[in-house]
């Protein structure tokens, strides 16, 4: 099946942090960034989640926005990692197909979404 832009409903960014130290500079970030933009700046979890391998806090955002926030969140990730997908209906697709990430990559655990 051939997608396009419509079937896009969000994105989240997903700024992941390993210890309190790295939480700081990740509560500066989304601080920073919803100062800055429309974004609904989400729980900061200090704990593994979902299919996150590290302590995380989710950015959700328009795609009418990406193409600012975007290369605002690489100017500013500082050494902090970010998982970046859609959102489309499908976790396991916008989990798998529709990433970026910036910084390091690393492996998520998919076992919670159905592949369609």
């Amino acid at each position: 099946m051939i997608l396009n832009n419509k079937n896009i409903l969000a994105y989240h960014a997903h700024i992941y942090y390993a210890d309190l130290d790295g939480l700081e500079k990740a509560r500066e970030l989304a601080n920073a960034a919803n100062a800055q933009f429309s974004i609904k700046v989400g729980r900061f979890h200090e704990k593994k989640v979902g299919p996150h391998p590290m302590w995380s806090c989710q950015l959700s955002f328009l795609p009418s926005e990406y193409g600012s926030i975007l290369p605002w969140l690489m100017l500013n990730r500082g050494d902090l990692d970010l998982f970046v997908h859609f959102v489309t209906g499908d976790d396991y697709f916008d989990h798998t197909q529709g990433v970026s990430w910036l910084g390091s990559c690393y492996e998520l655990n998919l076992s919670q979404f159905t592949q369609r």
